[in-house]
């Protein structure tokens, strides 16, 4: 049986898709510096020595949104393509966990 198929991303423009890409990336390096999540310090090292690339390359991203003009975040859209390409579960590893994931 093959798995559900997903939504389609909604559409958006080559600086909006960068835009997600970008966030995304950080968000997973963050979740992986996370002290409130199990991991070994030599990862954490490597994510956050990565973090710095992706955190201009998300900045450069939104740069080239402001130049070309678009000037508003289209929340709406942006949250959709978000959930799409698994960003809640993504974004969640970022936050403190609750005490009972721990038990």
């Amino acid at each position: 049986m093959l798995p559900p198929e997903l939504p389609p991303l909604p559409a958006l423009t080559r600086a909006e898709g960068e835009l997600i890409d970008r966030y995304l990336e950080v968000v997973d390096l963050l979740g992986r510096i996370n002290p409130a999540r199990p991991g070994d310090t030599y990862g954490g090292l490597r994510a956050a020595q990565a973090l710095v690339g992706r955190a201009a390359a998300l900045r450069d991203a939104l740069a080239t949104m402001h130049q070309r003009g678009e000037s508003e975040v289209h929340a709406p859209t942006l949250a959709r393509a978000l959930r799409v390409l698994d960003g809640e579960r993504r974004a969640a590893r970022v936050g403190v966990p609750s005490e009972t994931d721990y038990r």
